[in-house]
């Protein structure tokens, strides 16, 4: 008889009543959202009113939101991507070098950095179920050999002038709105389908949530972590390559600045809206909170170092939320469990 495979189950789906679906616990970021919204309407009006600031603000917070959906998806998967910044860095260290240094036409230049990106996550997924090197590790090991590559590249040099056409790409304008946001976009909108709607996306929210229970469920776990890779990987590069179309210029010190926005606003965003799990929606909208709250610091004169503070107070807040959010609902089903062994 031919060997079948059983298909995870997805959960039930549980409407939440209006009173849990509208609590602070399930929807904080948009509570903190209007208070930041409130606070600095009456700080700084001037500025952080101004419909440009706004426009600035959506513009230049569009790669990091890149990002962080990138990390959205091996997070869902359990693992952990510490290369992402470099990753970023190589895609867009890479694209320049072929641009400038190669001669390479444009749309070549971004095929090929964006297979380097899927390349870097093959070999990350591989040590992580290959040779079984936990992915804090295994991606950190793989962060320090990018960075060394991208000093190779480059010669620890900016690379200039990749031309017009390409920087275009990175700051040509659609209805008033740059070209990345729109590519945000999209991209955050196709992970979100995969991730909510697919078969694809339960197996990997059901290997992020237990390896062993999903492996006897029928899923491949190490095709699932892999290919969260990859897919982290390709984005991430891509991200590269729209970050030196904007500058029209190849980086090598550009990538490890989206770090730790991203984790803060991936951990930020598991606490939004689906109680505790990674979700694109909720990391989406943890980018562009945090994005205010500095966006108002820096309008109304705080010091330079600010974003670094913000953002390393918000992910350990976060980091909090998450767990207890965890715990607490592992201790409501406890709870359910207990009371139906009851009857």
């Amino acid at each position: 008889m031919p060997e079948t495979t059983v298909e995870p189950l997805a959960a039930p789906p549980r409407t939440p009543s209006v009173p849990s679906a509208l609590s602070f616990r399930n929807i904080s970021a948009l509570y903190i959202f209007v208070a930041l919204f409130v606070l600095f309407s009456l700080w700084v009006p001037d500025t952080f009113l101004n419909g440009n600031t706004w426009r600035s603000l959506l513009d230049n917070q569009a790669l990091t939101a890149l990002v962080a959906i990138a990390l959205t998806i091996p997070l869902a998967a359990g693992v952990f991507d510490l290369a992402i910044g470099t990753e970023v860095g190589m895609g867009g260290i890479l694209v320049a070098w072929l641009l400038h240094l190669k001669g390479v036409p444009i749309v070549p230049s971004i095929v090929l950095s964006v297979l380097a990106g899927a390349v870097i996550g093959l070999l990350s997924g591989l040590l992580i179920v290959r040779a079984r090197i936990d992915s804090f590790i295994a991606t950190l090991g793989i962060s320090s050999i990018l960075t060394a590559m991208i000093a190779w590249v480059s010669s620890s040099q900016q690379i200039l002038d990749l031309g017009a056409s390409f920087q275009r790409i990175g700051t040509d304008q659609l209805l008033g709105i740059t070209y990345p946001v729109w590519m945000a976009l999209v991209v955050a909108i196709v992970v979100w389908y995969v991730l909510e709607c697919t078969p694809a996306g339960r197996r990997v929210y059901a290997t992020g949530g237990s390896v062993d229970a999903a492996r006897l469920a029928g899923v491949d776990v190490s095709k699932v972590i892999v290919l969260s890779l990859v897919s982290c990987g390709v984005i991430a590069a891509f991200t590269g390559v729209l970050a030196s179309s904007r500058l029209a210029t190849g980086d090598p010190t550009v990538g490890p600045a989206y770090l730790l926005p991203a984790f803060a606003a991936a951990f930020l965003g598991s606490t939004q809206f689906r109680g505790g799990r990674y979700n694109i929606a909720g990391t989406v909208v943890a980018v562009y909170v945090l994005a205010t709250g500095v966006k108002g610091l820096q309008l109304a004169g705080a010091p330079v170092w600010i974003p670094d503070l913000f953002n390393g107070v918000a992910l350990l807040v976060a980091v909090g939320m998450a767990k207890y959010q965890g715990t607490a609902e592992r201790a409501r089903a406890i709870r359910r469990t207990l009371r139906m062994e009851r009857k």
